[in-house]
């Protein structure tokens, strides 16, 4: 029995294998706009309580004074990255599982979800060194 080979190099087909390969491959990998890797970063400040609606003081400084205390970013799929990065600086990779839902909700893939925390890992790690 004898096999063809279709994507061998010199064959007419290789070409257009090997481009659909490359572009493959490309499309693969995540990644972060520069706007989305500012928000992981200022992310690191930001405590838990900026994930919690504002309490009863709050809404009333707000009120009497005009001061809002709110971190919460005005575009929904940022405000998601910067749940999952809050989360993620202060737990690692101990985020619930329904923040995570909302992050693929609003528009993530799971390869950026991971992406996101294990890069937040690493400087997580890294920082630790430096301490040390």
């Amino acid at each position: 029995m004898a096999y063809l080979a279709f994507a061998e190099p010199g064959m007419a087909g290789y070409a257009r294998v090997e481009a659909v390969r490359r572009l493959t491959l490309v499309e693969d990998r995540p990644s972060l706009s520069e706007l989305e890797r500012s928000v992981i970063a200022l992310a690191r400040r930001d405590g838990p309580s900026s994930l919690r609606a504002p309490g009863v003081l709050s809404r009333l400084l707000e009120w009497v004074f005009g001061i809002k205390a709110s971190t919460q970013l005005a575009d929904p799929k940022l405000e998601a990255l910067r749940r999952i990065a809050v989360l993620s600086w202060r737990r690692g990779y101990s985020v619930p599982s329904a923040e995570v839902r909302a992050f693929l909700a609003s528009g993530y893939s799971p390869a950026e979800y991971e992406l996101v925390v294990d890069g937040i890992a690493a400087a997580r790690e890294a920082e630790a060194h430096r301490r040390a």
